[in-house]
């Protein structure tokens, strides 16, 4: 029996790509850290400020890139965000002074990895599924971790057997030759363009029901009055702080300072990196079979625990031990988190919450990128950061234990 193959897996398959190019682009920085100091004679914190500035704008971004999405569509966002990254991390190779690193990375690049984001590609999933929508979103989420996987320990490579200039220069050709085309002209914005039904079918019952509340009439002090707003906001801003902003930054510096060569540090960020994307998938799978808030109150937990690990980590295998625990916690809270603000604002605009759940993200990003650079400046070490994420991951894993326990979803109820 022939098995009909739905356009929605090759929508996926494509913003999987996006996502790894331009994330990956991203969640490379860390590599570029010694390099930077060394050719800029910046030290670790001003070098921070570039990440901190990076998060910073991407952060304010994403209600804009919201509302964007919602009248333009995540097809023209998408494209136009990956071209612009590939251009301005191209540009990087001609940079002279440090200044023209903090335009040309903390604001361009930022912009554009803010179009290319998990906002946009909530909603393609949105709109393509009414049901498997943890999944899709898993799958999409990978593309994070894969490009974590490939690019980072890849630029780690070309830095050294090349130098960062030339590898900023085929980051960026490969952003603008190869996934800009892609995503230009084969991403669709809805099933309807197609001539086809989402996966699961048209929910017209509950739309008529519960018709949504047009992103032109939406306030955001609607959310603002709302629990669950918060305790999804807060641990967000949190998981922001302990992943790209802390580790994302701080991981290969952090090290390279217990003695690990280059080959272990590049070792551990892949070993992260594969199983981060196991962590995802296995999260967006559970998703839509469990319940969401107790999925993040453990992740949450497991989240300090590796963190524990690795301040005591001063031998290749604890370090190894760390980048496993890390790496299955480390973005598989964003599934879940993200299916729950679709459950719990399904009537109001969703790319704008999206855009204001990720905004938290990325202030807990600015601030993880930050102030471990600053403390280190002043204490010459990272445990004062590590103390801190351990508290908050604790506080963060009990907001989310505070979320409300169901929500209607058609016929289903999920905790």
């Amino acid at each position: 029996m022939k098995i009909k193959f739905h356009y929605a897996w090759m929508i996926i398959f494509i913003t999987f790509l996006a996502l790894l190019a331009v994330q990956g682009v991203r969640l490379s920085f860390g590599a570029f850290v010694q390099p930077w100091e060394a050719n800029f004679s910046m030290d670790r914190g001003t070098i921070s400020l570039i990440s901190t500035l990076s998060f910073i704008v991407y952060g304010l971004s994403q209600p804009v890139m919201g509302r964007l999405v919602d009248q333009l569509g995540p097809r023209l966002i998408l494209s136009v965000s990956t071209i612009i990254v590939g251009i301005s991390i191209f540009l990087t190779s001609f940079v002279q002074q440090p200044w023209q690193l903090f335009m040309l990375y903390g604001v361009f690049v930022s912009i554009g990895v803010g179009g290319a984001s998990n906002v946009a590609a909530t909603v393609l999933v949105t709109k393509w599924f009414n049901e498997k929508r943890g999944l899709a979103l898993g799958i999409i989420e990978a593309g994070f971790g894969a490009g974590q996987m490939l690019l980072v320990p890849g630029s780690l490579l070309l830095i050294n057997w090349l130098d960062w200039k030339l590898t900023v220069i085929i980051l960026g050709i490969f952003l603008t030759v190869i996934v800009f085309p892609v995503v230009m002209f084969l991403l669709r914005n809805d099933p309807h363009e197609k001539g086809l039904k989402p996966i699961g079918g048209d929910i017209k019952e509950e739309q008529t029901r519960n018709p949504e509340i047009s992103a032109k009439n939406f306030s955001i002090w609607d959310a603002f009055r709302q629990r669950q707003f918060w305790f999804l906001i807060l641990p967000f801003a949190i998981c922001g702080f302990t992943t790209t902003g802390l580790m994302d930054t701080h991981l290969i510096p952090i090290s390279h300072d217990h003695g690990f060569s280059t080959a272990v540090t590049g070792a551990a960020v892949s070993v992260l990196a594969g199983f981060n994307i196991i962590g995802i998938l296995l999260s967006g799978v559970i998703a839509d079979k469990w319940s969401c808030r107790k999925i993040l109150f453990g992740l949450y937990a497991a989240r300090a625990v590796s963190i524990v690990i690795l301040l005591n980590s001063h031998n290749p295998a604890l370090l190894l031990v760390f980048a496993v625990l890390f790496g299955l916690v480390d973005f598989a809270t964003v599934a879940p988190t993200q299916l729950l603000a679709t459950q719990y604002f399904k009537h109001h605009s969703i790319g704008f919450i999206l855009g204001w759940l990720s905004l938290s993200h990325q202030i807990g990003s600015a601030l993880g990128a930050y102030l471990p650079g600053l403390f280190y400046s002043h204490a010459g070490s990272y445990n004062i950061s590590f103390y801190l994420s351990i508290i908050i991951l604790a506080l963060a894993a009990i907001f989310s234990a505070l979320l409300p326990k169901s929500i209607k979803i058609g016929n289903k109820t999920a905790a």
